[in-house]
């Protein structure tokens, strides 16, 4: 009998499974454990968060490389850079939409697939171009020598000279196909773009579909926490790598002639893109793994526990009919009606709107931050984005946890969460007025900043050539700076009147060097000069570490906000939009700010250049000075004005929202008073009844 009972419950495995009151406690609580649940999904969009900010912040520290390595301005840096926000706008849209009503987790892990081949892609001119070639005259042999330098040589020498050296950078021009390649980065951003797109509408969406309401402000703030520190690594990784020359292993290194701070420096920009792209690849996997749909968090053991296994059961029996798929007409019909009460929600389009003009001034920060450390403070672009990374990124960290964090403890209402983003929103932006005053001069180069004699200067082409070095025939467009010993920075030593070198790579020294000797600051006879600029003032360092340490409380106070930001967004639509109200706004933020403010911002940057460098088949490349007092006063004060423009809408938002509260109250008591009343009439008591009250008696005592 009891074999046969056994044989009877081994026969039958299905059933065994819908009897889960006679299951083993042991084995129910093991399959408790592992069921698929909301925390399981957590982690796997943390990962995610972390792979697609490690990529993106990396990005953002290879600007000043990639700019330089081929010689493109910054405003088409801006495009490449902006292309990100392409990708992600040509899909955005239908993936919020159309995206909520399929498997989220395998859509989500097709898009991390797409990223990692965009990121891989990224990487690929770097393999079919040819060796980095900087400007440059002086010998790259690793021999110690002693020669003369162009400028001791007679007017037909050089000529003849200079024409060896046009047909020399016009042949290797004939064999190298890198002029377009910038392009292969620009669609590998693209479709980076394309697949970043999936995460967060549908991953946020997710999490606050079957998240309790109280843990789901909470989670979002742990997924952010947890994703800033995917830019730590991105800036330390950028770091690293623009401390490796970009052909190291191809070329010997003491035959370089120029420093990580020279503004030719390149770093090895494509390693970094092969480690965020196959970052990107691992995240991909486990939500390939996950259900279409979860346990509600915070439901009855009982209703867990049976959704639990009806969501075992639907994935083990593709034809149960609650697991059918909708049908996209069915699905599309609902587009517009849904888009159209989205956007006639005011609170909704003003908070898109003033999200729009502070994302602006976040983007122009955020890709810009690393030149403008370089320039102003004439630091490297390794220490630049190190320092980044290991002062702002903490700050942003700690500020959105304890975003979320005060959100779960004091419970924010809409209202509640749109004063503290304004709050912290205007903080933020009064902490960039102390950048103004850590300033740093420009640079003194004789003929480009200030004269020979130390004095100001008007325009290029006539204040590079003077008496000291007229006899030269210098290029106006060479760039290959040298210190003199008299503590001026020259454009190069043709210009500096140097007639001999001495040594190779980047210990070659030049003697007899007429414009120092014209311009001494000293009677010591030594008329030599070094290779690379002078170095800045003293108190360039000083300003330095207080510009990071105000950005770090700035960036603090203001991802104080970040929280109640993404909060209304969520709050200030009905439950059925949300997904298409993430959507819209990073639709929003994508078309009207991510992609045109480093475009614009990069034409602004151009405007500053005081010399440009050139490409080796002539024409127009990379910037090699820039106007430090313009370059501030347009980085900072369009940031600070589109922050303060962006508090200004905020403060309509919180009108609209006073405004809805005031209505839903009236509606509401009305609502009561009518019900209060109906339910009096038809609950009147016996006793009322017979004491001969009138109406109005009886709901007063009621």
């Amino acid at each position: 009998m009891t074999v046969e009972t056994r044989a009877e419950g081994f026969s039958d495995p299905p059933l065994k499974k819908e009897l889960s009151p006679l299951e083993d406690p042991a084995e129910a609580k093991t399959r408790k454990c592992c069921t698929p649940n909301i925390k399981m999904f957590l982690v796997a969009l943390s990962f995610t968060y972390f792979s697609k900010a490690l990529s993106g912040s990396y990005m953002k520290s290879s600007i000043t490389q990639i700019e330089r390595r081929f010689e493109i301005p910054s405003s088409v840096i801006g495009v490449i850079d902006g292309s990100f926000e392409m990708g992600n706008l040509l899909v955005l849209t239908l993936v919020s939409y159309f995206g909520a009503k399929f498997h989220r987790p395998k859509i989500i892990g097709a898009g991390c697939m797409l990223m990692s081949i965009g990121t891989l892609l990224m990487a690929l001119p770097h393999f079919l171009m040819g060796r980095y070639k900087y400007e440059s005259t002086i010998s790259a042999s690793t021999n110690s020598s002693t020669v003369s330098f162009p400028c001791s040589q007679d007017p037909g020498q050089l000529t003849e000279l200079e024409a060896q050296q046009q047909s020399s950078r016009i042949a290797a021009c004939e064999h190298d196909g890198g002029s377009l390649m910038w392009v292969a980065v620009l669609l590998g951003n693209m479709l980076r773009g394309v697949g970043e797109a999936t995460i967060t509408p549908l991953g946020i969406s997710f999490i606050d579909d079957f998240a309790s309401p109280e843990n789901s402000a909470f989670y979002i703030g742990c997924l952010h926490t947890i994703a800033v520190i995917g830019p730590l690594f991105g800036f330390t990784l950028g770091s690293f790598c623009a401390k490796l020359y970009v052909d190291i292993g191809f070329v010997d290194l003491e035959s370089i002639t120029i420093s990580m701070k020279d503004s030719r420096w390149v770093g090895a920009w494509w390693l970094g893109f092969i480690i965020a792209g196959g970052t990107s690849l691992v995240s991909a996997f486990p939500f390939f793994f996950l259900p279409k749909t979860l346990p509600k968090e915070g439901g009855p053991e009982k209703d867990s526990t049976a959704a639990a296994e009806q969501n075992l059961l639907q994935g083990n029996q593709q034809t149960n009919a609650t697991d059918e798929q909708p049908k996209i007409i069915d699905v599309a019909k609902d587009f517009l009606p849904s888009l159209k009460r989205l956007l006639t929600n005011k609170i909704y389009v003003l908070y898109l709107i003033a999200n729009v003009i502070m994302f602006n001034g976040v983007i122009i920060l955020i890709t810009y931050t690393p030149k403008y450390l370089e320039q102003q403070f004439g630091e490297s672009a390794s220490k630049a984005n190190f320092l980044i990374g290991v002062t702002s990124m903490p700050a942003v960290s700690l500020g959105i946890f304890f975003s979320g964090l005060i959100m779960k403890k004091f419970k924010l209402d809409l209202m509640g969460a749109t004063k503290m983003g304004l709050g912290t929103a205007i903080i933020g932006s009064l902490c960039i007025l102390p950048y103004f005053a850590l300033t740093c001069e420009n640079t003194e180069i004789a003929g480009l900043t200030v004269s020979y004699g130390g004095t100001g200067i008007s325009d290029l082409e006539s204040s590079v050539s003077v008496a000291c070095n007229s006899g030269c025939g210098c290029p106006v467009n060479q760039w290959e700076p040298v210190c003199g010993e008299n503590g001026m920075t020259y454009v190069s030593p043709c210009f500096a009147g140097c007639n001999i070198s001495r040594g190779s790579g980047i210990s070659t020294a030049f003697h007899a060097c007429r414009c120092i000797e014209a311009f001494p600051k000293s009677e010591s006879g030594n008329f030599s000069a070094v290779l690379g600029q002078c170095p800045r003032e003293e108190k360039c360092s000083r300003m330095f570490i207080y510009y990071l340490a105000f950005q770090s409380l700035s960036f603090f106070i203001l991802s104080l906000g970040s929280m109640p930001m993404f909060i209304i967004n969520l709050r200030c639509v009905d439950p059925e939009l949300k997904s298409l109200s993430v959507g819209m706004y990073t639709l929003a933020l994508r078309a009207f700010g991510g992609i045109p403010a480093p475009i614009y911002f990069g034409a602004l940057i151009d405007s500053t250049c005081m010399k440009w460098g050139t490409k080796k088949c002539g024409g127009r490349g990379a910037c090699r000075v820039y106007d430090n007092i313009s370059f501030r006063l347009l980085f900072l004060g369009l940031i600070l004005g589109l922050r303060l423009m962006g508090c200004v809408f905020f403060g309509f938002v919180i009108i609209q929202i006073k405004k809805k509260f005031t209505r839903d109250h009236r509606k509401a008591s009305a609502e009561v008073k009518v019900f209060l009343k109906q339910d009096m009439k038809n609950n009147v008591l016996p006793e009322q009844k017979g004491a001969g009250l009138s109406e109005k008696e009886v709901e007063t005592s009621t």
